[in-house]
């Protein structure tokens, strides 16, 4: 009769045992941290330049989507300025005319993503417009409005090979003094 006791007892006195010892430890996820804000403007830099935005456009017109229509935006540089506004020299290929023009803007940040603003903003021989353009990876997408008109954006960010860069400058190089001598 001693044994049944005295296994029960050796067998309440192992779980005890095991009840009292602490549980595993859970670890807890990492906690995504942000960037440091320098780090951030350098990838929104590098995104930006040298990039094609290439994407599609619609009108919002009495609270419906117009068909898409296909448009580009050629950026050739971008760079914060000293006064919290940022340029962004966008490439504008329109009516025989080929030049780059400086666009200055806000740039706000959605926690690590950056967004374009621009208010008011005029166009020359044209209206005013107000922007925001979510830039998200290499990928873009925004709304605009301007005098009676509203319309939504998106796309994705690209860009040109270095070394095809290079190439087409060279063979454009090569290519002007020849037309120079036919010219004579």
């Amino acid at each position: 009769m001693k044994l049944p006791y005295l296994l029960l007892s050796c067998l309440l006195t192992v779980t005890s045992f095991a009840q009292d010892a602490p549980a595993p430890k859970k670890e807890k996820p990492a906690k995504a941290t942000k960037p440091a804000q320098e780090e951030l403007e350098a990838r929104f830099i590098k995104t930006m330049t040298n990039a094609t935005m290439s994407g599609r456009w619609c009108l919002v017109k009495d609270g419906e989507l117009t068909p898409e229509k296909e448009d580009k935006y050629t950026i050739v540089s971008v760079k914060k300025n000293d006064n919290g506004f940022w340029t962004v020299n966008s490439r504008i290929e329109y009516g025989g005319f080929n030049m780059v023009v400086p666009v200055p803007l806000r740039v706000e940040w959605a926690d690590d993503t950056p967004v374009m603003v621009v208010n008011n903003m005029g166009i020359p021989g044209g209206n005013k417009y107000s922007a925001r353009v979510l830039v998200y990876e290499n990928s873009y997408a925004g709304t605009w409005s301007g005098p009676g008109l509203q319309g939504l954006l998106n796309g994705m960010i690209t860009h040109e090979p270095a070394e095809e860069k290079a190439s087409e400058t060279k063979e454009k190089a090569q290519d002007a003094p020849k037309e120079k001598k036919e010219d004579k």
